[in-house]
């Protein structure tokens, strides 16, 4: 799969992310670390505050959670995450988690209200932009992306 990265040409201060031109993009490596989502979880807090990940929409928190989310479902059904791979943009960020499992993520609903079970991908589709899952031969990519800036209505 190939990537292009287009800028946001926005002379309004403040309204997206701190990057150098052309984004950035951060690998993590999770196969075999002990505890996984942790990491993940810090590494995120770490890279949003370093690009000043704007507060509107989904802000640091509502990420580092879906990542969190993101890795804790490759753990608990796809036998442990791979990567981690934070792609920012002026327009977006985009968040991938890669596993070794070639089933595709099925959304379903959540168990009892209070209890554990469910509630990942619900997460996940509440808190993205966009969501899915790229197949390839060593297993899939699951991914989901945030707007840097909401759109607006109608536009």
């Amino acid at each position: 799969m190939t990537t292009s990265r287009a800028t946001l040409d926005d002379d309004r201060p403040g309204t997206g992310p701190t990057l150098p031109p052309g984004g950035q993009r951060r690998r993590l490596h999770l196969a075999g670390q002990p505890k996984p989502v942790a990491r993940a979880r810090a590494y995120t807090a770490q890279a949003v505050a370093d690009w000043s990940w704007p507060t509107g929409g989904s802000g640091a928190d509502d990420i580092v959670l879906l990542v969190a989310e993101l890795v804790a479902n490759a753990l608990l059904h796809a036998g442990g995450p791979v990567d981690l791979v934070l792609d920012a943009s002026a327009a977006r960020l985009r968040i991938e988690v890669t596993d070794r499992s070639t089933a595709l993520p099925e959304p379903r609903l959540p168990h009892r209200p209070g209890m554990p079970g469910g509630h990942g991908l619900f997460i996940v589709q509440n808190a993205a932009t966009r969501w899915g899952a790229q197949p390839h031969p060593e297993g899939k990519t699951v991914w989901a992306e945030i707007d840097a800036v909401p759109s607006r209505p109608g536009g």
